[in-house]
């Protein structure tokens, strides 16, 4: 099988395999891993499944959104396309545990996280490498381009969307304000490219604390060195608060809560307001919408799940994926939630392993699914494959002592007796 390979001198090779005959040779194998047959049960049958006591709703939009799909593809792809041969992964693909295993699994090799397995610095000409669905930094790229690897490209357009806006904001001297988390892997590549151009600048904010902290020096000026020590590891080399906040750009990583980033905007713009006036804040400031559309998908139908009489929620996903996270925290503001990795953590109807978000740490719950009726619902982030959820629906079911094939063959066959 040949492989189209996009070269030029001063560019990473990049190899292409969304070529159809590529793609139909992997998608069975991709199928059988990551499919469920309840979840497009529960979806034909209005995303509800009623029995023993329990009645589980899915929220209408989870699980893997296209980026993701398009990831896993190639580096299956990757696989099926070299299969005698060394392929490389820059980290984790996506932050869910089991596809990153599976990778593993199939003889990927990881050069960072707690999968490392190769180092950086001993690929060699012509190597496939995968950039992960985050994208990568800068100085990674360009130590893969003059080593003249194979680049197998999975980075999201939501990303690259993203790296459009903070290299335009530093092209016309405006600093970025990132909204994300410093060390997240998509942050590190979005704030790389914030300073590609050497005259850029970036500062990246968590939360509305560390926006109002920032508002306020735009508004009175303050401790320089304080602010600096605050923001240690979130900022380009060379930022001068007084100098690199008259004119600021928002941007945010992709998976951030997009009230939190819409609020986050707001506040600056009223900050940049007044401090500069109404006649010059074009000149002062700028912000766009760059939040991904599968994260607000999923979050608007949560939102509208939890508007249920629940009794609980279940957040099924890496406890390391950003908008998985997010999903369990407006969850959990509203009812009680479990956020678990995958159904092994529903030891039992008495027992639940499952992460604390403010403790950061996983916990165990007893007694945690009481006998009698109870309403639950389910959702899973974008990094979330399908066969975790129709594990955790099985799992339910189980501890309520109903057999969930059984209890689909029954609805269709009063469907097909309708």
């Amino acid at each position: 099988m040949s492989v189209e390979i996009v070269a030029e001198q001063t560019k990473p090779k990049r190899v292409n395999l969304r070529r159809p005959d590529i793609m139909e040779a992997v998608r069975e194998q991709v199928e059988q891993h990551y499919r469920s047959q309840i979840v497009e049960k529960l979806r034909q049958y209005g995303g509800v499944l009623e029995a023993g006591g329990l009645k589980v709703r899915l929220a209408k939009e989870f699980g893997f959104c296209y980026g993701v799909e398009r990831a896993i593809d190639l580096a299956y792809a990757a696989r099926k396309v070299f299969p005698g041969q060394p392929i490389y992964i820059l980290g984790e693909i996506i932050h869910n545990p089991e596809v990153n295993e599976q990778l593993i699994a199939m003889d990927i090799k990881f050069l960072s996280g707690p999968n490392k397995s190769a180092e950086l610095d001993d690929l060699r000409q012509d190597d496939v490498v995968i950039i992960p669905a985050f994208g990568a930094q800068m100085d990674i790229m360009e130590k893969l381009r003059a080593k003249g690897c194979q680049l197998v490209d999975t980075t999201c357009g939501d990303v690259m969307s993203v790296w459009k806006r903070v290299t335009q904001n530093a092209k016309e001297q405006f600093t970025s304000i990132i909204h994300g988390k410093a060390k997240h892997e998509e942050t590190l590549a979005t704030s790389s490219r914030a300073t590609a151009s050497n005259s850029g600048h970036y500062l990246v904010v968590l939360n509305l604390e560390e926006t109002d902290y920032v508002c306020r020096y735009i508004r009175h000026g303050g401790d320089k060195q304080q602010l600096l020590a605050k923001f240690a590891g979130a900022y380009s080399p060379g930022f001068d608060p007084d100098v690199h906040l008259a004119s600021i750009g928002v941007a945010n990583q992709t998976t951030m809560l997009r009230s939190e980033t819409e609020e986050i905007q707001r506040r600056l713009r009223q900050a940049m307001l007044d401090r500069y006036g109404a006649p010059e804040i074009d000149r002062h400031f700028r912000m766009f919408d760059t939040i991904c559309g599968a994260t607000q998908e999923r979050q608007d139908a949560l939102i509208k799940l939890l508007a249920e009489p629940l009794d609980m929620m279940i957040v099924v996903g890496g406890y390391n994926s950003s908008n998985t996270s997010h999903l369990a925290e407006m969850s959990e503001a509203r009812v009680p939630t479990y956020f678990i990795r995958n159904a092994s953590k529903m030891t039992s109807a008495q027992r639940i392993s499952h992460f604390n978000l403010h403790e950061q740490r996983e916990v165990e719950t007893p007694d945690w699914l009481p006998a009698g009726t109870l309403y639950v619902g389910i959702t899973a982030g974008a990094s979330c494959p399908n066969n975790l959820i129709d594990d955790t629906v099985r799992r339910l079911f189980e501890l309520r002592g109903v057999d969930v094939d059984a209890l689909i063959a029954g609805l269709d066959a009063r469907a097909a007796g309708a």
